[in-house]
C-alpha cells in the first residue's frame, strides 16, 4: 500500500507516517521544510518520498495532485493545519487566510481530487485530521474553530455519500483534544490541559481508520467531554471554551 501524508515533519502527521511505514506502507511526505522533513525520516525503515510544497498556496495543492496521481494512493492524510489566538479583530487577516488555505482548501481539494480516483478502484483510505475543536465555536481561536468544524461536516457528508453508493472507501476524521506536537508554539499558546502523546494518538488513529470509524475520538477525557457537551447549550459551550482560551492567554507568559 501506498500512503500520502501531509503536514509530516512533526507531531502527529509525522506519527502517522512512522506508524504507517512499520506497517508496510511506502510513505509519501509533505512539507514546506525541507530540513526539518528530511532529518524527520532518517530512521524510517521502508520507502520515502519528500516532497517539499506549501499547501497554503491553492495552486501547490493542485499541483500535489499531479505529482502523485500515478503513484496510486491507498491512504491520503489530510494533515497540515495550524491555529492562531486572539480576538478576531486583532488577529493578523494575512495569517487567517493562509490557516483557511490550509486547513480547509487543501483539505477540500486534496480529498476530492484523490477521492474520484479511489472510487474508481473501488478501495482506498481517507483520514481528515480536525479536531475537539469542531465540536463548538471557539472565542479567541475563531477562525481555527471554525475550519476544523469544516473539516468535520466535510468528511461526514463524504461518508454518508459514500455508505449510500456501496463504496468499498472508507472517510474518517480524526478529532483529537490537545496533543504533544508543534501547534501551540505556532498559535502562539500553552496548552491548558495535559495534552495526548502524538505516537499513541497516531496509532490510534490509524487502527480506526483502517476499521472504517467515521468520527475518531483519542483519550478517555475527550470522549466524555464530547458525551456531556451534547447536553450543553451553545451559550453554555462559548463560555467554557472561552475561560479555557483566557488560561491559555494567560499561560502565554510562561510559553
Amino acid at each position: 500500500m501506498k500512503a500520502l501524508i501531509t503536514g509530516a515533519s512533526s507531531g502527529i502527521g509525522l506519527e502517522i507516517a512512522k506508524y504507517l511505514n512499520d506497517l508496510g506502507c511506502d510513505i509519501i511526505v509533505v512539507s514546506r521544510n525541507k530540513e526539518k522533513q528530511e532529518q524527520a525520516v532518517k530512521k524510517f525503515k521502508g520507502k520515502v518520498k519528500i516532497i517539499i510544497m506549501d499547501l497554503a498556496n491553492e495552486n501547490n495543492i493542485k499541483s500535489l495532485y499531479v505529482l502523485c496521481k500515478k503513484e496510486d494512493i491507498d491512504i491520503l492524510v489530510n494533515n497540515a493545519g495550524f491555529g492562531d489566538f486572539g480576538t478576531f479583530t486583532s488577529t493578523d487577516l494575512t495569517k487567517e487566510l493562509e490557516m483557511i488555505n490550509l486547513n480547509i482548501k487543501a483539505v477540500h481539494i486534496l480529498t476530492k481530487l484523490f477521492l474520484r480516483d479511489m472510487k474508481k478502484k473501488n478501495k482506498g483510505y481517507i483520514l481528515n485530521v480536525a479536531s475537539s475543536a469542531a465540536f463548538q465555536p471557539g472565542p479567541l481561536m475563531a477562525t481555527y474553530y471554525s475550519s476544523k468544524a469544516y473539516v468535520l461536516r466535510l468528511t461526514e457528508a463524504i461518508h454518508y455519500e459514500l455508505k449510500k453508493e456501496k463504496s468499498n472507501v472508507k472517510i474518517s476524521c480524526l478529532c483529537p483534544g490537545p496533543v504533544n506536537t508543534n501547534f501551540n508554539k505556532v498559535a502562539g499558546v500553552k496548552f491548558a490541559v495535559k495534552p495526548l502523546n502524538s505516537k499513541y494518538v497516531a496509532k490510534y488513529a490509524v487502527y480506526q481508520m483502517l476499521k472504517g470509524k467515521l468520527v475518531i475520538i483519542p483519550g478517555l477525557k475527550m470522549k466524555l467531554a464530547r458525551f456531556f457537551g451534547r447536553f450543553l447549550s451553545t451559550k453554555m459551550l462559548m463560555r467554557i471554551i472561552y475561560r479555557i482560551q483566557k488560561k491559555k492567554e494567560q499561560n502565554r507568559k510562561t510559553f
